[in-house]
């Protein structure tokens, strides 16, 4: 489960920044709370504020990191693109000034591993600019530790320390390293199970972003896996849409050709409706369904995943197209040790402020991202947070109201739109 996760100077981040998902001392929904390698952690973060405040940055970051970790034993050396330049990933610095644009971008996280590793805690993190990697960190420790994190390996400019590392395989990392690459997905490329296990945590993982326009497409167009070939998996995908509409009793996977000189095949997707005036059913695409049940279309197979597997999920604009009750509900689902036995978390961000007096969230599950007059983003806690009086937010506050009023901040600055004003 993910404890933590830190990051600096990335897009409208500039300054040290910290989602932190362990649970706080307050007194609200203590059956949220997970146990797990000794740690109390939540199940959800949702994050709150105006637009282009920077919550998608935050899932961003996160995504480059991950993206980064996966792909980077294939950058640098000879593995170039077609333009002949190497092909690699760039970080995104606070543009801004001029210091941080030539600083570096950092990412890290804190996580506990699952019961087949012991449930231990790691951290893992790097630095890196235009350049390449300029530093990198991965130590553990034990369920039962309770003292310092122990190094695996560390890794600054040219200085790298492979101490938790075998000794054939330090001498296969040094031979193969790249600038441009990390350790730990260099590593797991060699099948060193010390790494393997933190590249796989972030694979793991899924993130979604429903406010771009091309990604919500192609997720929209994305089959459940083995959803035409098994009539058990279309079932499963059946029963999770019978939970908010129940107008789809089933679902129909045509193979036709494709009106192309090409030739080939393509699918047909018909969602079966029962008529309302007789025992007979009918059929309708499904890309003629709702833009909302397309939504949930989509977002079975990441919920699916995370939930089987305890990982996170990552969702910007998760309220989209949605009606509260049913980001509620998946909020519950999250929340209930019932539907979510592997203790998957769900990170979020959303413009669905009745969600706040909902009965759902914790104060420390409540966070609001806030752009200053420069530009400069801002994280933080709704449980940290505290009022012009310096006193903290109690848990009987109109949660919704007062954020609306702009108690907490987070909300844009508006104007009269006055289209017709004349210049």
């Amino acid at each position: 489960m993910l404890l933590q996760f830190n990051f600096r100077n990335f897009a409208s981040f500039r300054d040290d920044t910290t989602l932190d998902l362990t649970a706080t001392k307050i007194t609200e929904y203590n059956n949220h709370i997970v146990e797990q390698g000794n740690e109390k952690i939540l199940p959800i973060a949702g994050i709150y504020g105006a637009n282009a405040s920077g919550k998608s940055n935050v899932i961003e970051a996160f995504n480059f990191m991950s993206m980064y970790v996966i792909a980077s034993f294939n950058f640098g050396g000879e593995n170039n693109t077609k333009s002949g330049e190497k092909e690699s990933m760039k970080p995104t610095p606070f543009l801004m000034d001029s210091k941080s644009r030539e600083a570096d971008s950092m990412f890290e996280v804190y996580f506990v591993s699952d019961s087949n590793d012991n449930h231990k805690h790691y951290n893992y993190g790097f630095t890196l600019n235009h350049e390449g990697i300029t530093e990198e960190w991965l130590s553990y420790k034990s369920k039962s530790s309770k003292g310092d994190f122990k190094l695996i390996f560390s890794r600054k400019g040219q200085n790298l320390e492979l101490s938790g590392i075998s000794a054939k395989s330090r001498e296969n990392i040094k031979v193969a390293l790249e600038k441009e690459a990390l350790v730990v997905s260099l590593g797991a490329k060699l099948r060193i199970e010390k790494l393997k296990k933190i590249r796989d945590w972030f694979i793991r993982n899924e993130i979604a972003d429903f406010g771009h326009p091309i990604e919500n497409f192609f997720l929209s167009e994305k089959l459940p896996e083995n959803f035409v070939d098994s009539e058990k998996v279309r079932n499963q995908v059946l029963d999770f849409f019978s939970t908010f509409d129940t107008s789809i009793i089933g679902f129909e996977v045509e193979e036709i050709k494709a009106e192309s000189d090409q030739g080939g095949t393509k699918l047909r997707i018909d969602a079966v409706h029962k008529m309302i005036d007789s025992e007979e059913t009918t059929k309708i695409p499904l890309k003629r369904e709702s833009a909302g049940t397309l939504k949930m279309f989509a977002l079975y197979p990441l919920l699916h995943n995370v939930l089987t597997q305890g990982s996170v999920l990552f969702v910007d604009e998760l309220n989209s197209r949605l009606h509260p009750l049913l980001l509620r509900n998946i909020l519950v689902t999250f929340i209930n040790p019932e539907t979510n036995p592997n203790h998957a978390q769900l990170v979020f961000t959303t413009h669905d402020a009745w969600i706040l007096n909902a009965n759902v969230l914790r104060r420390d599950e409540i966070w609001f991202t806030e752009k200053s007059d420069i530009g400069i983003s801002t994280l933080y806690s709704l449980a940290d947070f505290v009022d012009d009086d310096g006193t903290k937010i109690r848990k009987d506050e109109n949660l919704e109201k007062n954020y609306l009023l702009g108690k907490y901040g987070a909300i844009p600055s508006l104007k009269l739109l006055d289209l017709n004003k004349e210049e």
